[in-house]
């Protein structure tokens, strides 16, 4: 069998038709298939790879790591010096209450241990979540997914959650004394990048506090600077009491973790002890370049380009059929009003070179969300590859 054979034959596929690609290399906004085609990566591996493929600081970081120890022993038992260092640099770029890191593998197990760090603190097991929010796979993550569609056949699902509208400040009323969490993307990602506004999220913020509900952000897409700031709840003057954080976290490598207070985090060490437990979690290898990442991340000014590099690719992308384009930082949505013709668009980016994609509540809108280190030059050049294609298409309609 070749690798396609291989891939299609033995990997567990997601869908009935996957991209297929196969990957010879990477390196910074760009990877190559077996045959040599080029592609400009546009999408980051979904928010991931934000400072770049192959970063020089993160592979070293990686290769040291590897060459001193791997897996030793459960999370939580031995004192490995990644976690540790890791651990402190991204508390010391928090406010204080967030100063205590638990590190899971994925952005699903982190909302998993965060939505039971808030039924272990506050006694309850309600949770509030927004319509058209997407926060993971798994069954507890999959339970504050409002769409049917991908939720009904894995029925039944967690009890006890209720849904609300983004920006949508009379059902704020939802929020009362049986809610243990209420989970918010800041920037709903799967929806097709709709942002909350700070009006909304303020009172949201402080009904929870009326009630002793904690305030879980998911900002497994939004951190890391994929926004503007290294966290998107810094844009709102608001502080949450569990920060989620995985993609792009891990610099490439898989790594989530959920934050709170040290008070709240050691409810999970008692009555019952290894409250919540995982074996690779925080890997040692994945902590040291997450920390490599982070380091590479505030030393550059990446972060400060975010948005100027967004709005050039708003300014350029002007189009009689293009009916929207909802961004926040490098977080864009260039919605066309309707699913096929994105497709159609999708798959001529990719056969011109270009990987750009959909969202997953949102067809009719192409995601593009490209590594922050992305040029002026590669936006530009992907731009005019995209008007090109639009010309195409509106030509033959």
């Amino acid at each position: 069998m070749n690798q396609r054979q291989l891939f299609l034959q033995h990997v567990a596929q997601t869908s009935s038709a996957p991209l297929a690609i196969a990957i010879k290399k990477a390196k910074g906004c760009y990877f190559w298939d077996r045959k040599g085609k080029k592609y400009l990566d546009l999408i980051s591996g979904i928010a991931v790879s934000s400072i770049g493929h192959g970063n020089r600081r993160v592979v070293k970081a990686v290769q040291k790591q590897a060459s001193r120890y791997m897996h030793t022993m459960v999370y939580g038992e031995h004192i490995q010096e990644p976690q540790g260092l890791l651990a402190q640099k991204i508390c010391e770029l928090l406010p204080d209450n967030l100063n205590n890191v638990y590190f899971v593998n994925s952005g699903s197990e982190a909302i998993e241990g965060a939505m039971k760090l808030a039924k272990r603190v506050t006694g309850r097991n309600g949770f509030v979540a927004q319509e058209l929010s997407y926060h993971g796979s798994t069954h507890g993550a999959m339970s504050l997914m409002s769409d049917v569609f991908f939720t009904e056949k894995y029925l039944p699902l967690l009890p006890s959650i209720t849904f609300i509208k983004a920006n949508d400040l009379a059902s704020i009323d939802k929020i009362n004394e049986s809610i243990a969490g209420v989970i918010v993307e800041f920037v709903q990602a799967e929806r097709g990048v709709f942002a909350l506004k700070e009006e909304f999220i303020v009172a949201l913020s402080k009904r929870c506090k009326e009630v002793g509900a904690l305030l879980i952000a998911d900002e497994i897409q939004t951190g890391m600077g994929r926004t503007g700031t290294l966290f998107a709840f810094q844009q709102y003057g608001i502080v949450p009491d569990i920060l989620v954080l995985a993609k792009s976290f891990g610099a490439g490598m898989p790594l989530g973790c959920f934050i709170a207070n040290k008070s709240l985090m050691d409810t999970l060490q008692e009555n019952p002890p290894l409250g919540h437990i995982t074996t690779f979690g925080g890997h040692p290898v994945s902590c040291a370049a997450a920390y490599a990442g982070l380091v590479e991340l505030n030393s550059k000014n990446w972060v400060d380009e975010v948005n100027r590099k967004g709005n050039l690719f708003v300014a350029k992308l002007k189009h009689p059929l293009i009916k929207e384009i909802r961004q926040q930082g490098l977080m864009i949505a260039v919605d066309f009003g309707n699913s096929a013709l994105n497709h159609a668009v999708i798959d001529a980016c990719l056969e011109n070179g270009l990987h750009v994609d959909w969202f997953l509540f949102n067809e009719q809108s192409m995601r593009i969300c490209p590594p922050l280190i992305i040029t002026d030059e590669e936006i530009k050049w992907a731009c005019k590859i995209i008007l090109t294609i639009l010309n195409k298409q509106n030509a033959t309609q």
